[in-house]
């Protein structure tokens, strides 16, 4: 069965006859563009459900959807649109001080050890007649047992540990300290030091750096190209993300640079204070905010030199000298129109020649050959 979508007129009129029971079933279409649906048989037949009545007390509300700035009614669109502002690095990599030693302990630990190797050997009666007599032992006769030998390899451990682990810290260096492949802290104390030698140590240097690039390529507000030496002045903020989350930070850092050059239009050579510092503080944000989240702390990207790229430089000066070429014309024929000028007009008032039109025609052209001609040959 099927019905119309358009509305049934609240009045129909009666047919007449059969010709008119057709009609009387289907009202003449209200709207031309009405389409039709098929409705299931059974939707017909059921009852209409009982409204169910509202307490007065209750006050109806419009149902609003809050729409979020994203333009998304939830959080998936805006889920979905975030992005990191920065390279994704594992937030458990964050730095941390490493469990170390004086260095007095491993010096004592390394003296114990030794002591307990030469009284092991003493009294397994394997000590040296000139050891002992320099220690002032008797000399003793006997062989190595299993309690001689577990003495020797617990004092030979107890000195190779302490002595093995002995380390200097300096000023502007650390150590990221790592044990099979696990992140065990870093180390940025000075002096004399006890680290476990089981753990692997890569030494990495924190004090402020700066490295003067390469000319790079870059672009102007107008789109030319240009080469530039730039000036970063950096330092490791972070030796455990800078260690162990990248391969190699600099070479990153150099990365970070070349990217921001092709995002930030680059003052001009010759251009104003205020166009380059601009151009430094746009750069400087860019390359501290790719850098930050790897562990690198960037202080300022400055330009040290800025020129045009080769072929722009030599585009220029073809045109500089057509230019000037242009000028230099212009120059020597207003000089030579206004020496004619000034020759006929001398010529005229003072009487001297009684010229029509076309003797004054032919003598300007020729005293302005004649100028012409010996300008050339001065200049060559």
């Amino acid at each position: 069965m099927t019905t119309t979508t358009s509305p049934v007129p609240e009045q129909v009129p009666e047919s007449e006859g059969p010709a008119d029971s057709a009609a009387a079933v289907r009202p003449a279409r209200l709207i031309h563009t009405e389409s039709t649906t098929e409705i299931p048989v059974h939707l017909l037949f059921r009852d209409d459900p009982v409204p169910t009545p509202v307490p007065a007390a209750v006050k109806l509300r419009p149902a609003v959807v809050a729409r979020r700035p994203d333009g998304g009614p939830d959080g998936r669109t805006a889920g979905a649109r975030a992005r990191p502002a920065g390279p994704g690095v594992d937030p458990a990599l964050v730095e941390r001080p490493a469990r170390v030693l004086p260095g007095i302990a491993g010096v004592l630990a390394g003296v114990c050890g030794a002591a307990g190797c030469a009284a092991t050997a003493w009294w397994a009666g394997v000590l040296p007649p000139l050891a002992a007599e320099a220690l002032g032992l008797s000399d003793r006769a006997g062989a190595l047992g299993p309690a001689q030998w577990g003495a020797f390899a617990g004092a030979g451990a107890l000195g190779l540990f302490g002595f093995g682990g002995l380390a200097r810290g300096r000023t502007g260096r650390a150590w990221v300290l790592g044990l099979f492949g696990r992140y065990r802290g870093t180390v940025r104390r000075t002096g004399l030091l006890w680290v476990n030698p089981l753990l692997l140590r890569r030494r990495v240097d924190v004090r402020l750096r700066h490295w003067r690039g390469e000319p790079m390529p870059a672009a102007d507000h107008s789109g030319v190209a240009l080469r530039v030496v730039m000036l970063v002045v950096w330092r490791v903020r972070d030796t455990a993300r800078a260690t162990l989350g990248l391969e190699d930070h600099e070479g990153y850092l150099r990365a970070c640079v070349e990217a921001a050059l092709l995002r930030v239009p680059v003052a001009a050579p010759g251009a104003g204070r205020g166009a380059v510092q601009a151009t430094q503080d746009a750069l400087t944000r860019l390359v501290a905010a790719d850098a930050g989240p790897v562990g690198v702390e960037v202080f300022a990207v400055r330009p040290l030199r800025v020129e045009y790229a080769p072929e722009v430089a030599a585009a220029m000066h073809r045109r500089r000298i057509a230019a000037l070429d242009a000028q230099h014309r212009a120059s020597v024929l207003s000089s030579v129109v206004d020496s004619v000028e000034d020759t006929v007009t001398r010529l005229t008032m003072r009487g001297l020649v009684n010229l029509d039109d076309y003797e004054r025609k032919v003598l300007v052209k020729d005293l302005t050959v004649a100028f012409c001609a010996g300008r050339g040959e001065n200049g060559a």
